[in-house]
């Protein structure tokens, strides 16, 4: 068995990610990891207490096999602040309360159409966060991030939606600042804005599900594939644990893959013969009303298929076979372990279908270890994509080293003697966002506000 190679100068951020992905449990053992010295890891350990992010717990006997005294364990304390969650449909939207470790809190699903626009979508999800906090019994204090799941490509670093087929209006539009500003209003916590403001983190919907699904389902799957088949048809990939997103968020788009035989499917991106043209939930929808069962969306589909409609399981297995054809290409590129199918269209029906072109059209060889299934996260797929992404970002090493930074800063300008101000200096306080970014000039109304203590 491979030993993990020593860290000699692991910082406090590294001993976390160590303690939260279970590699290292005790101070034992993070002095064997990392190399530190017995008084080293001690006093980085002080710096994630006082913080609030780990904890102590006393071992189990029976685990140690020495008989003696158990080691205290160490562990991350997830319930120290919260993240907020959306996951965005076209017509629907769910969101969610979450503490770090990824339980739910406090939820609601509601209709909200995604053709109204940015503005009118993130004002009511403003609104909603606001209910939920209430409802959670927890208040804008306590978050320490937002994330967004959204049914188009996204380009992570900037936060921009780009060129969305099925969500007009968004693109390029700062969603990140206008959802700050929406929950804000609606929740208050003081001004957003500047470095010092709430992180709002934005990804594709298929993305996050991957993300969501691996963790939990397939944790040691290092080459990991999900379609999601409902309004939209759309791909999320997650290598070594990472999502894999391309150059500017556009991988995985694999439902603008132009099929031959459909030259007057007309797709929402302006194109004829795009997969998600075909075999999309949308697609299905307008095929069963075409048939004489009205249905309006990729979820009356699901809802025809739940009471076995013969025009809806005949369709749905027809589109798994379009879909399969896609992905034998598909697979052979990745060689992924594991092909997660979720989404509206998820089940037998639509299951069969993907099975019967894929083995018939991939090599033996590229499904031979291939794991074909669906989801098992239904519809909170999303919600725990998105909250995991959050806490990832704000509690990785090198982030999480500059927020302890900020926070020790803080702290000893508190515990400094009292220096008279300049009469018009401004007051100076911990950001009210992200506990431990870089502190913001604030007036005198805004309320001290330090997420997670």
């Amino acid at each position: 068995m491979n030993q993990p190679k020593p860290m000699n100068q692991a910082s406090a951020g590294h001993l976390l990610r160590l303690i939260r992905r279970g590699q290292a449990g005790t101070r034992g053992e993070l002095q064997r990891v990392t190399g530190l010295s017995r008084s080293t890891v001690s006093a980085r350990l002080d710096q994630l207490f006082r913080a609030g992010w780990v904890r102590e717990h006393a071992g189990d006997p029976v685990a140690d096999p020495t008989g003696g005294r158990p080691a205290v364990r160490l562990e991350f304390d997830g319930s120290h602040a919260v993240v907020l969650v959306a996951d965005l449909e076209t017509r629907n939207a769910r969101v969610a309360v979450l503490d770090l470790s990824g339980e739910v809190l406090a939820e609601h699903a509601g209709r909200l159409l995604i053709d109204d626009g940015p503005a009118v979508v993130l004002d009511r999800l403003g609104a909603w966060f606001a209910e939920l906090l209430t409802k959670a019994g927890t208040g804008m204090e306590k978050v320490c991030g937002v994330g967004l799941s959204v049914p188009g490509p996204v380009d992570f670093a900037s936060g921009e939606i780009v060129q969305p087929p099925m969500m007009p209006g968004w693109d390029g539009f700062p969603v990140r600042e206008a959802l700050r500003a929406a929950l804000l209003r609606h929740a208050g916590g003081g001004a957003a804005g500047g470095e010092g403001g709430l992180p709002v983190l934005i990804e594709n919907d298929a993305n996050v599900m991957a993300y969501a699904e691996q963790r939990l389902g397939f944790p040691d799957c290092s080459a990991f594939l999900l379609v999601k088949v409902s309004t939209g048809i759309g791909a999320g990939v997650v290598v070594d644990g990472e999502m894999y997103r391309g150059i500017d968020g556009g991988a995985g788009d694999i439902g603008h893959i132009r099929l031959s035989g459909f030259p007057d499917a007309l797709c929402r991106c302006g194109s004829y013969g795009c997969l998600a043209a075909v075999a999309s939930g949308r697609a299905l929808a307008e095929q069963l009303t075409a048939a004489g069962v009205p249905t309006a969306s990729g979820s009356g589909v699901r809802d025809q298929l739940a009471i076995g409609q013969p025009d809806a399981v005949r369709l749905a297995r027809a589109a798994g076979r379009q879909v399969g054809e896609v992905l034998a290409t598909v697979v052979t590129l990745l060689n992924p372990g594991v092909l997660v199918i979720a989404g509206d269209l998820a089940g037998p029906p639509f299951l069969t279908g993907v099975r019967e072109l894929l083995y018939q059209r991939a090599m033996p060889r590229t499904t031979a270890e291939l794991q074909v299934v669906t989801g098992r996260l239904g519809d909170h797929a999303g919600l725990a994509g998105a909250g995991a992404m959050v806490v990832e970002y704000l509690y990785a090493p090198d982030r999480a080293d500059a927020r302890l930074a900020a926070r020790a800063e803080v702290r000893g300008a508190s515990a400094a003697p009292e220096v008279p101000a300049a009469p018009e200096a401004p007051d100076v306080r911990e950001s009210p966002h992200a506990q431990g970014l870089p502190a913001v000039p604030s007036g005198p109304a805004a309320p001290p506000f330090v997420p997670g203590r």
